[in-house]
């Protein structure tokens, strides 16, 4: 019989695998467009002190790069709270089955 289950769920299992990987790589991707956008901004620092760009220039890329920022670390912390959750809810599942 366990057997049968198994052959049965394995299709589930499968897609269930791809879709936590996919999860995965979004979550990676969001963690690195920060990275990105923190040496934009370093980049832009030098542009300025070397001259290659003017004050004006420098804070209208400064304010476009500092509110991607923003978005991306509001997007991160509410990724985090939400798997937070997602653990606590899989801890109160265990608890009750055991």
């Amino acid at each position: 019989m366990v057997l049968i289950d198994d052959l049965l769920m394995f299709p589930v299992r499968g897609v269930l695998w791809i879709l936590r990987e996919i999860h995965n790589a979004a979550q990676e991707e969001l963690a690195s467009e920060a990275d990105s956008i923190t040496a934009e901004l370093s980049n832009l620092y030098m542009r300025l002190e070397t001259g290659k760009i003017s004050e004006e220039e420098f804070a209208a890329e400064e304010k476009v790069l500092l509110e991607r920022l923003e978005r991306a670390q509001r997007r991160d912390a509410g990724l985090a709270a939400e798997e937070a959750g997602e653990e606590l809810e899989e801890q109160d599942v265990k608890k009750r089955v055991a």
